[in-house]
C-alpha cells in the first residue's frame, strides 16, 4: 500500500505537486510557523540597523511564499506590508487564508520573468528555497529583478541548497543530471532543481550586492551517506549608494 502511495505521488510534476502538499492537512499542520533562519536574520538586521528595515513604512518581496508563513511572521511582528509570490493556487489560497487581516497580497505566478513592483520600492527580499527550480538565465533575470525592486540600502535574505560536502546532491546530479552542470531532476517532483557551491553562490550575488553573511548548513553524514540535504543562507544587501 505505501509503495502504491509513493508512486502515485510520483506523478504529480512540478505545480501539481505543490498543490497536492498545500492541500495535505499535516503539511499544513507542519508549516504555519516561520522559518527560524529568517528569524536569525532578523535579529541580525535589528543588530546592525535597528527597525530601519523592520518597520510599518517597509515593504517585502516573498519570492516563493508557499503558505505565507514568513510574510505573515513579518507583519505580525513587525508591521511589514508585502508581496508574496507563489505558483501553487493551493498555497496561495493558504497564505490568504492565514493572513487575513495583514498589509499583504499574495499572487499566483512563478518567480521566474519581470515583477510589477516599482523601482526601489523594497526594505526586504526573501528566496527562501524558491530559485533553484530556476534555470540559469532565469536565476540571473530574478537576481537582477531583486536588485531593481529593492530600495538602496535593502537586504536580500536568500537560502538554497548547498552543494558542498553533499553527498546526497552529489549522487542525485549523477544518477538523475539535469540540463546544466550542478543541476539534477527532482526524484518526486520531477523537475530540474540546481545546487551552488558556496564560492559560486557568493560570487553570483556579490555580482549586484554586497555580501555580509553566508551560514551553510551542517554536514549529516553517517557511515558515508547523507543524513540530511546541505544548505546555505546569504544575507546581502543592495549598495546604499546604487
Amino acid at each position: 500500500m505505501a509503495r502504491h502511495v509513493k508512486n502515485q505521488k510520483r506523478k504529480r510534476h512540478g505545480t501539481a505537486f505543490w498543490d497536492s502538499e498545500y492541500t495535505n492537512a499535516e503539511h499544513l499542520a507542519l508549516s504555519e510557523s516561520e522559518s527560524e533562519d529568517l528569524a536569525k536574520f532578523t535579529r541580525w538586521l535589528q543588530r546592525r540597523h535597528g527597525l530601519e528595515h523592520l518597520s510599518k513604512g517597509s515593504a517585502v518581496a516573498d519570492l516563493g511564499t508557499g503558505n505565507g508563513r514568513n510574510l505573515i511572521y513579518l507583519a505580525k511582528t513587525f508591521g511589514i506590508s508585502g508581496t508574496g509570490y507563489d505558483s501553487s493556487g493551493a498555497a496561495i489560497k493558504e497564505a490568504k487564508r492565514l493572513g487575513e487581516g495583514l498589509p499583504l497580497t499574495f499572487d499566483v505566478r512563478s518567480i521566474a520573468g519581470t515583477f510589477d513592483l516599482p523601482d526601489n520600492s523594497q526594505s526586504l527580499a526573501l528566496d527562501m528555497m524558491s530559485s533553484h527550480f530556476l534555470g540559469a538565465a532565469e536565476r540571473t533575470l530574478l537576481r537582477d529583478e531583486i536588485f531593481r525592486m529593492l530600495r538602496p540600502g535593502g537586504f536580500l535574505f536568500m537560502k538554497t541548497f548547498m552543494r558542498d560536502g553533499d553527498l546526497h546532491t552529489e549522487r542525485l546530479i549523477t544518477e538523475r543530471p539535469g540540463p546544466e552542470p550542478g543541476s539534477y531532476i527532482h526524484p518526486v517532483i520531477g523537475v530540474p532543481e540546481y545546487a551552488y557551491y558556496e564560492e559560486e553562490l557568493t560570487t553570483f550575488l556579490g555580482e549586484r550586492f554586497i555580501v555580509h553573511k553566508t551560514y551553510p548548513s551542517h554536514q549529516h553524514v553517517s557511515k558515508g551517506k547523507a543524513r540530511k540535504r546541505r544548505t546555505v543562507a546569504v544575507y546581502a544587501e543592495k549598495d546604499p549608494y546604487a
